[in-house]
């Protein structure tokens, strides 16, 4: 079984660019609406698929999301992403909270070396980590 994941936000071209830097992702399968946003695109890592991005025609969710990391409450869901290595973390870290919101800034915890919790610049809630069975 795999739990497939997508973000539904705005300005997908721009954020398909922003994550696979962020996460060293590529562009798998995609396809386009007419006005040249995505529908759906897969990022991949290592030939596997993190989650896909689609555009969102829903400009009152996409609000809601943001604003709730204003008030400082946590959606009811986030995106874990696990990396091998606390370079990757903090590179990240440092991309997700440039015009986002840390709610748990880079730190350790018992769990894990280096871990963070960021909702970003399109909305989206982060908790990312060192993997702790690669610690």
């Amino acid at each position: 079984m795999k739990l497939g994941a997508t973000l539904y936000i705005k300005d997908t071209i721009e954020a398909v660019a922003f994550y696979s830097e962020a996460f060293g992702l590529i562009l798998g399968y995609h396809e386009k609406f007419p006005d040249g946003t995505f529908m759906h695109a897969s990022s991949l890592r290592d030939g596997q698929e993190i989650f896909a991005v689609s555009e969102s025609h829903n400009e009152t969710l996409v609000n809601l999301m943001r604003s709730s990391s204003l008030e400082g409450s946590r959606p009811t869901m986030n995106y874990g992403i696990s990396f091998e290595r606390e370079e990757e973390v903090k590179k990240a870290y440092e991309m997700l909270a440039k015009g986002g919101t840390a709610l748990f800034p880079l730190g350790a915890l018992p769990w894990s070396s280096c871990c963070a919790e960021v909702v970003d610049k399109y909305g989206v809630y982060w908790y990312i980590t060192v993997d702790p069975s690669s610690q």
